[in-house]
C-alpha cells in the first residue's frame, strides 16, 4: 500500500490523529513503528466496543508494524480518573492479576499472538525509587492538570482530588517514554492522558509519539455508547447465535458506523457495500457479511455460518429456535393475563410495556400473533411466548 492508502485506512473510524504530518513522516520513513495502546485491567470481561482500540492495532499489525498491549497493573492500582467524579477504589493486587489474565486470552481472537508483545507497567513503574517519581512528577505542573475537564470541574464544585490521581497521566506518559512509543491509541475520553506521553517523550529527548483517539461505539439502541450496564452491548465471549442476532438487530443507518469500527474489510468494499444499498440491494444482506465477519473473528467460519443459517431460519421463515429457557409460572383464580405473563418471564419490563408491545402486534405464542392486550391463559397451557424477534421463553402455567 501507498503511504497515501496507508493513511486513509488508519484514519478510517478515528476520532482525531495528532499531528497526521507526523504520522505521514513516520510511515514515509519505512522502520517498523512501535504502536502502543494501554488497558487497565478493572474489568474481566470484553464487549465489542472495547475492541475499537484493538482493531486499530490489528490492522497496524496487518501494515507490518509492532503491536503493544500494555495491561496497567502498575496503573490499575491507582484507578484511573477519567470521567469520574469522585476518587476511583484502586484495585487489589490480586484483581488486577486475575483481571489481566483474562484480558490476555480475550485479546488474541483479533490480534496475532506471534506479532504481539504484552507489556505490563508494572515492570518499569515498580523499578522507579521515590526519587525518581518525584523527578516525574516536577515534569508537569497542577495548573496543566486542572486543565483536564473532570479534574477542572471536581475542582470547581469542590469535590476532592487525591494527589495520587495526578499521578495517573504521568505513569500512562511515562509508559510511552520507557516503551519509546511512535503512536499510542486510545479513546476520546483518554486525550489528555495521550497528550501528556508526547510531552514527556519530549522531556526525554525522544521524538513526541502521534495520538489516534478513537470514538466510543454506540450500543444497539444507537444511543448510549455500549455498556454491559445499558444492556446494549455485544459480548465477544457470547454464542455465535446471540452475537449474529444482535448484530443484526443494529440499525441500518449504525451498520456503517461498526463497519468503520469493527471490520477489516477494506475502505474500496465497504464503499462497494454503500453503493449496492444506494442501487437497491436490501441492507440487511449487507448487514449479514458484517455479522458473519464479527462471528467468525470471535468464533469460526463454521459456527458464523451456522449463525446465519438459524437466523434465516428462524426469522425470516418464523421458525423456533430449539435452546429456549424454560420456566413455570402461578396463575390467580385459573389463569393469568398475556401483560402479567411477559413481565413475570422478564420478556417485558413492566405491564404498560408488554401491552404496548401487544399493541404493536410483536407478541406472539406458539408463533400465533395476540392481538388483545387483556387475553386471559388458563391454568395448564403451556406455550413459546415471544417479544419481538429475539426474545422467547417457554412457559408453563399452574
Amino acid at each position: 500500500m501507498s503511504v497515501r492508502e496507508t493513511m486513509a485506512l488508519l484514519a478510517r473510524g478515528t476520532d482525531e490523529i495528532i499531528k497526521q504530518e507526523e504520522l505521514e513522516s513516520k510511515l514515509k520513513s519505512g522502520r517498523k513503528l512501535r504502536i502502543k495502546a494501554g488497558f487497565d485491567p478493572t474489568a474481566p470481561d470484553l464487549h465489542v466496543g472495547h475492541t475499537v482500540l484493538i482493531n486499530k492495532m490489528r490492522q497496524f499489525q496487518m501494515l507490518g508494524h509492532e503491536v503493544i498491549f500494555l495491561i496497567g497493573d502498575f496503573t490499575g492500582m491507582i484507578g484511573d480518573p477519567t470521567g469520574k467524579n469522585i476518587t476511583r477504589k484502586p484495585l487489589t493486587r490480586e484483581q488486577v492479576k486475575e483481571n489481566a489474565r483474562t484480558y490476555q486470552e480475550q485479546i488474541f481472537k483479533i490480534l496475532d499472538p506471534e506479532k504481539t508483545t504484552v507489556e505490563f507497567n508494572s515492570n518499569w513503574m515498580g523499578e522507579l525509587s521515590s526519587h525518581d517519581m518525584i523527578r516525574l512528577a516536577a515534569q508537569y505542573n497542577v495548573a496543566r492538570m486542572l486543565e483536564r475537564d473532570d479534574f477542572n470541574k471536581r475542582f470547581k464544585s469542590g469535590q476532592s482530588i487525591a494527589i495520587h490521581e495526578f499521578m495517573y497521566p504521568l505513569v500512562q506518559g511515562y509508559d510511552s517514554v520507557a516503551l519509546k512509543a511512535d503512536v499510542e491509541l486510545g479513546g476520546t475520553d483518554q486525550k489528555f492522558n495521550l497528550l501528556v506521553g508526547r510531552h514527556l517523550q519530549n522531556a526525554h529527548g525522544q521524538e513526541p509519539q502521534v495520538v489516534i483517539t478513537m470514538p466510543l461505539l454506540e450500543g444497539l439502541d444507537g444511543v448510549q455508547k455500549m455498556s454491559k450496564s445499558l444492556d446494549n452491548y455485544i459480548g465477544i465471549d457470547e454464542s455465535a447465535n446471540d452475537i449474529f442476532g444482535k448484530v443484526m438487530s443494529i440499525s441500518d443507518d449504525l451498520m456503517w458506523r461498526y463497519f468503520d469500527l469493527l471490520s477489516f474489510k477494506s475502505n474500496e468494499t465497504i464503499a462497494q457495500f454503500k453503493k449496492d444499498v444506494e442501487d437497491g440491494k436490501n441492507p440487511r444482506d449487507i448487514k449479514f457479511e458484517l455479522a458473519l465477519e464479527i462471528v467468525e473473528r470471535f468464533h469460526n467460519a463454521e459456527q458464523a455460518q451456522q449463525a446465519l443459517a438459524q437466523f434465516k431460519a428462524q426469522f425470516q421463515k418464523g421458525a423456533i429456535p430449539d435452546d429456549i429457557e424454560e420456566m413455570t409460572l402461578t396463575t390467580e383464580d385459573g389463569g393469568l393475563g398475556i401483560a402479567h405473563i411477559l413481565k413475570n418471564a422478564g420478556l417485558c419490563s413492566s405491564t404498560s410495556d408488554a401491552i404496548r408491545m401487544v399493541k404493536q402486534g410483536a407478541v406472539k405464542v406458539d408463533g400465533e400473533k395476540i392481538a388483545d392486550p387483556k387475553q386471559v391463559f388458563e391454568t395448564g397451557m403451556a406455550g413459546v411466548f415471544q417479544v419481538g424477534k429475539r426474545k422467547f421463553k417457554r412457559i408453563t402455567l399452574n
